[in-house]
């Protein structure tokens, strides 16, 4: 298992997922296909562990509006960072 920082890197294993050791193309394919929960799952595990850059770079703004009350639930520690930012971000238009 090699942990990684560098998240173009498709066969390395992304440092937030050391207790899931999932490649970068993994965790991309089961974020598109996976069913619902799961997708909400290592979503929330994303934003909670990632860093801001990188969350938005694997989980997409519209998928995180869309489907933000199956995520939020999985987000721990870092909920009211991402409640925050969602709402502010509809207060200023740029999401529904």
């Amino acid at each position: 298992m090699r942990l990684a920082t560098d998240l173009t890197d498709a066969e390395a294993v992304p440092y937030f997922l050391w207790d899931e050791p999932m490649t970068v193309a993994e965790l991309r394919r089961r974020l598109r296909e996976g069913d619902a929960g799961e997708r909400a799952r290592l979503a929330g595990k994303v934003l909670r562990e990632a860093r801001f850059g990188e969350a938005v770079a694997l989980v997409p703004v519209a998928q995180i509006v869309a489907c933000y009350d199956a995520i939020r639930r999985n987000l721990g520690r870092r909920r009211a960072f991402w409640d925050y930012l969602l709402a502010e971000w509809r207060a200023l238009g740029l999401v529904p």
